[in-house]
């Protein structure tokens, strides 16, 4: 016989795939019926236009069909209350908007991707970075800090905007695994339209991204911030004190030199700096299988050499990525190389560098403990 009891424990199996908690816990079951061997499910939509709808109706099916006895599934589908959406809102993020990453007891490693200047490939690899820690098992999710400049979106391939629940709810798309939020999500004229803000702007626009969304139980949050060390560097420090520096540039003399002044700024914002990306490495000719130093060589350990007498801590080269091309092909069409070519060396490359930052400890270094010392 099958009991309501047994309906219920399965649809407790079912997350919600944008806040990847149990629709049970999220009070969006509304009612279960059962007639014979057949079971109807009631489900309460956070919004009407849900976007995730057909995955929620077909993961709520494919679960009670387990359930012994169920011989058919009928899902009917509703939508919340004012009420019900504001009972969730608090129940997702407390009665007050809070930066949940800026605790210094908060589990999830914040990295931000910076660099001295543009073209270094910075955004490119943020994209496949968190791909794939995503395929490795970890919850990630990207800012596109580059609030002029963002072009994460069409990187990571997204076809879906941020999801508004109500005012005081707002959940960043997802594509490959992972969320992403950039500036495109608040274009009514779409990527072509330019951004016109003032520095002041900028920080509360960062500010919005990190405590306006349900980003979840993350285990990493990467920020693609613009290239420089202006006002969103600042800002970054500010709001994420924990967030840890990682600096890119490529085998270029030009470019690490500029690269150095990226990783200094943790002089004046107090981060640590976790090492050293030098992306664009040498490539194979495709003849004679012999390294090829298209963009010069040694960049990414000059930087790390500087940055670790300058901040008087060792600061590491933590991998070379090689020049591929498909790496760029992947960003033109929305599908990063960790997945479009796997088995690719520059793949290998950023699967290595995931795994290492994904399970890297965070440690204490900066971090305040709230601890007054005693006297005497």
């Amino acid at each position: 016989m099958i009991t309501q009891e047994a309906v219920l424990a399965a649809l407790a199996t079912v997350d919600d795939p944008e806040i990847r908690r149990p629709i049970t816990d999220l009070g969006m079951v509304k009612s279960v019926s059962i007639s014979g061997s057949s079971v109807t499910v009631e489900v309460y939509l956070t919004i009407k236009a849900c976007p995730m709808q057909d995955s929620i109706t077909s993961r709520v099916r494919e679960a009670v069909l387990g359930v012994e006895g169920v011989s058919a599934v009928e899902v009917r589908l509703d939508v919340m209350s004012d009420e019900q959406r504001s009972a969730l809102k608090e129940k997702l993020t407390g009665p007050k908007k809070v930066i949940p990453f800026a605790d210094a007891t908060s589990p999830t490693k914040v990295y931000a991707i910076a660099s001295g200047k543009g073209g270094v490939g910075k955004s490119s690899l943020t994209v496949n970075l968190a791909v794939a820690m995503a395929q490795q098992g970890f919850n990630v999710g990207i800012i596109d800090a580059d609030v002029y400049g963002h072009s994460i979106p069409g990187i990571l391939g997204l076809k879906s905007t941020a999801t508004f629940v109500d005012k005081d709810l707002r959940m960043p798309p997802q594509a490959h695994g992972v969320k992403a939020l950039s500036m495109l999500a608040f274009k009514p004229g779409g990527s072509p339209e330019p951004v016109a803000f003032r520095g002041p702007m900028l920080a509360k626009v960062l500010e919005q991204f990190l405590s306006d969304f349900y980003w979840g139980d993350l285990d990493v949050l990467l920020l693609d911030l613009p290239p420089g060390t202006g006002d969103i560097a600042i800002s970054t420090a500010q709001l994420l004190p924990n967030a840890q520096l990682i600096v890119v540039t490529t085998p270029q003399t030009a470019a690490s030199d500029v690269a150095v002044r990226a990783g200094m700024m943790a002089q004046i914002t107090r981060q640590k700096v976790a090492g050293v990306i030098e992306n664009m490495s040498s490539v194979a000719c495709p003849h004679c299988g012999e390294a090829m130093n298209l963009f010069g060589e040694g960049g990414g350990e000059l930087v790390s050499q500087q940055l670790t007498a300058a901040l008087d801590t060792e600061v590491p080269v933590l991998a070379r990525i090689p020049f591929d091309i498909k790496l760029r092909e992947g960003g033109d069409n929305g599908e990063p190389i960790v997945i479009a070519e796997p088995e690719s060396e520059a793949a290998r490359a950023i699967h290595a560098l995931a795994a290492q930052l994904a399970i890297k400890p965070r440690g204490l270094a900066g971090v305040s403990l709230g601890l007054t010392p005693k006297n005497g």
